[in-house]
């Protein structure tokens, strides 16, 4: 039996072109006869500006009704680079991200800490935020390299500053928070359609714990937040995705690998550039004085990975003072024992153990994942081996 879908869209306005230049013209269109789900304040947003902003806001939206906290997202083509939820920074993370300096609303440091997990990544994001951008996350936003900002609100001090950036090009899109997007959702590739329902599973503690399969089967609850985090946070990411999160953010988020081992490594490399950046050596890198942040953060990060070229070094070591000795690999497994209490969630189930391996080399002590593996015994095994916690949840968060 066939049948006939017929949609109407309307034309809402052009866009300077689609995702390259030579893709034009390309135009925002609304659905039927409902509004947008957003509104233009500044800027002429691109076509991957609002798939980002699009993605982004479902996610912070999603996460602050489930946390009950203010929450943040740091997006680059379709993925987020960092997300994470309001919780206060102790001294050595004001230090490392560069902060202390200011003061922080909850807002500000949901975003603080979403852009600081991978802030190379974080070049040039597209932000989301899940509440009236306030005076002091405007000021963190400020002097940062974004392209964009989608939020619910703005105080009129927090618009007029993000409205002077990129020399008032900056893109500010207001959500609808009330918006309720179609049951169904539809796109077309290559002259075909696809339609299928929308993903408006909710999660949290009601159906992401309910099977706890290890020995251990205590989940502490800011365990439960982080793992609740991660899971929402893989729901917009583009599979297969792995991320790690901890203390409120996520640490590593691997996107979009065909294997899902080389999602759990690439992942896991990025949480560990995230703890080693809190190393003391690290921290005290001799700068230069008049050494831009971005500069900054890309040394720090050369210095931690230390698989420079010799021009590379050349270049590296005119941003400081005097030298800096190495981070020798053994001062960097030193430093990466005292990393503990991780969460890491998988979009789709975990095929082979080798993914809890490479998991437990990262401090990771409670995961979630779907199950479903026939090899799942082998990976309930090896997290027992580890003493790790892990739940199924049976809910599959592919997204494409």
């Amino acid at each position: 039996m066939s049948t006939t879908i017929t949609r109407s869209f309307h034309h809402q306005f052009d866009l300077k072109y689609g995702c390259n230049p030579h893709q034009n013209p390309a135009a925002i269109y609304s659905l039927e006869d409902q509004e947008l789900p957003f509104e233009v304040l500044n800027g002429k947003p691109g076509y991957i500006n609002l798939l980002d902003a699009m993605n982004s806001w479902q996610l912070v939206q999603e996460l602050d009704k489930t946390a009950n906290l203010p929450a943040a997202a740091s997006f680059k083509h379709v993925s987020p680079a960092g997300a994470a939820v309001a919780v206060p920074l102790n001294d050595t993370f004001k230090q490392v991200y560069e902060c202390g300096q200011h003061e922080l609303s909850d807002l500000a440091t949901a975003y603080i800490r979403a852009r600081g997990a991978d802030p190379m990544s974080s070049f040039g994001d597209f932000i989301a935020l899940s509440r009236t951008v306030d005076m002091a996350t405007a000021q963190i936003i400020k002097p940062a390299v974004s392209d964009g900002i989608i939020a619910p609100d703005y105080s009129p001090e927090a618009l007029e500053i993000l409205k002077g950036k990129k020399k008032g090009n900056y893109v500010v899109l207001k959500a609808n928070a009330a918006y309720t997007p179609p049951d169904m959702e539809y796109r077309e590739v290559f002259g075909v359609g696809f339609a299928q329902k929308s993903n408006d599973l909710v999660l949290g503690e009601d159906n992401l714990f309910q099977q706890l399969v290890t020995e251990i089967k205590e989940i502490p609850s800011d365990a439960k937040r982080d793992l609740i985090l991660a899971a929402v946070t893989l729901k917009y990411t583009q599979s297969n995705s792995v991320g790690y999160a901890l203390d409120g953010q996520m640490i590593g988020i691997g996107a979009g690998q065909q294997s899902r081992i080389d999602c759990t490594k690439l992942a896991g490399k990025k949480a560990e550039n995230w703890f080693l950046r809190q190393h003391p050596k690290v921290l005290e890198l001799p700068f230069k004085s008049g050494v831009k942040r971005v500069e900054r953060t890309n040394a720090r990060v050369c210095y931690i990975e230390g698989d420079m070229t010799s021009k590379e070094m050349e270049a590296w070591v005119q941003n400081f003072d005097t030298t800096p000795t190495s981070l020798t690999t053994d001062e960097k497994s030193a430093w990466l024992e005292h990393m503990k209490g991780v969460c890491l969630a998988s979009d789709a189930f975990f095929p082979f153990r080798d993914n809890i391996d490479q998991a437990s080399k990262r401090g990771v002590a409670y995961i979630v994942q779907p199950g479903g593996s026939v090899r799942d015994e082998d990976v309930i095994q090896a997290t027992n081996e580890y003493g790790m916690v892990m739940a199924f949840s049976k809910i599959r968060l592919f997204h494409h």
